[in-house]
Order: C-alpha cells, then structure tokens, then sequence
C-alpha cells in the first residue's frame, strides 16, 4: 500500500500539536513537564511508527527523523545538559550532508534515492535516452555536482539548528520552561529552517531537471512518474 502526500497532517502531527502541548500544558497545573513531553512527542513517535508498520516506508531521513525525536525525548526525560539539545539537532543533519558527500565518491549516490527515483521520474526512460545520445557520463558529473549542493542545504539545517537550539532553549532540561522552549523552537524553525531548505531542494530539482532536458530533450511531463502514469490510464 503506497502512502499518499498529507503535507497538512504531517505538519499538525508532528510540529503544531506537539508545540502547542509543550508550550501550553508543562505546568504542575495542567500535565507537568514530564508528562507534556511524553504526550507532546506521542504524536510525531506514532504516526511515525504507524507509517513504518503500515506502509512499510523505507525512507531513512524520515526514519533519522524518527530517532532525533527519540533523542529528544530522552535528554529531556534524563534531565540531560540542554546544551545536548543543540547538538543533537545539528548532528543530524550534519550526518546526512556527510552521508551524501561520502555517497558522491561510490558507485551508487544517495541523491539517486533524493531526487533521481523511480517514484518521482522516469529514471528508465531518461537512462535509455541518456546512453542513446551519448550523455551518460555528463549526466553523471551533473547528479555528481547536485549531491554536493544538497549536502550545503544539511549543512546549512545543522548550522541554524544549532544556533536556533542555543539561542531559544537555555532552561534546565525535564523542567516546565525548558518543555516550552522546546515547543517554540519547534514552531519557529519550521519557517527559519524547513522552508528555505525546502527552497533550496527544490532548486536543485530544477537545476536537475534542466540537465535532464538539455540532454534528452524531454520536456517535464514526459519525465514525471505522475504524468507518465496519467497518459496509460487514458
């Protein structure tokens, strides 16, 4: 069973809820910072877990993401140094952008899974045309070119992280203040950091999108899954 795109519920679930939660509900008047945390991270920690079992998603981001909410939950309930906050949330990130560098070097690149994938283009397709005319190897160094500026945009996510995380969260983790400075870091590193990095990916989609089309000369919707798929069920 495929999972279709819910960008609404995956933003309530995993940052509006839980923010909310933490930021309103930490005091020893409502559910205490202990048990706000627990609640406020059931919900990214579950449909995560329902994700993983139901639709049986082997997308190691989503799952990395999986683990830093983990990670989370763990300083804030072993009362660790916050300062662990910052650099668990630029750890991630980091890791990616390295994961991808060292990808660049061997024979399979991580970007193929990122934005050359059978799920989003016509990868058999765009192969055939590319060896036809002679434009396998240069379409290669172009993949190889993209792998790199998407680690700038991991390395760009860890970098603001950390800042964002030291600047917003400096209260004593498992306290009800550091709960909500947790829930506002959430919240404003949405538009800080998720969306220019989104920005940025969907740059770098173009600009592979463009080697795609100077090379074959295919236009986009001859290249895309969705649009491949909509011209069979006609």
């Amino acid at each position: 069973m495929s999972r279709k795109p819910r960008p609404l519920v995956d933003l309530l679930v995993s940052i509006v809820i839980p923010s909310l939660i933490l930021m309103k509900l930490s005091d020893d008047e409502n559910l205490g910072a202990t048990l706000a945390l627990v609640v406020a991270l059931a919900f990214p920690i579950g449909l995560g877990l329902y994700e993983l079992i139901r639709y049986r998603v082997k997308n190691y981001i989503a799952l990395l993401g999986l683990i830093s909410v983990l990670l989370t939950g763990g300083i804030g309930l072993l009362q660790l140094d916050s300062e662990w906050l910052a650099v668990k949330e630029a750890a991630i990130p980091a890791v990616l952008g390295i994961a991808l560098m060292i990808s660049a070097q061997l024979r399979y690149p991580l970007i193929k899974n990122l934005l050359f994938n059978p799920a989003i283009l016509n990868t058999e397709k765009i192969s055939q045309i590319l060896n036809e005319r002679g434009h396998t190897r240069t379409f290669e160094t172009r993949l190889f070119n993209a792998t790199y500026f998407i680690s700038g945009t991991f390395f760009f996510s860890a970098v603001m992280n950390y800042l964002l995380a030291t600047w917003i969260v400096t209260s004593p983790s498992g306290s009800a203040m550091f709960n909500e400075e947790l829930g506002r870091l959430t919240l404003i590193s949405y538009p800080v950091i998720a969306i220019p990095s989104m920005l940025m990916m969907m740059a770098i989609f173009y600009f592979l999108w463009r080697a795609v089309h100077n090379l074959t000369g295919l236009k986009l919707e001859e290249v895309l899954v969705v649009a491949d798929s909509d011209e069979n069920k006609r």
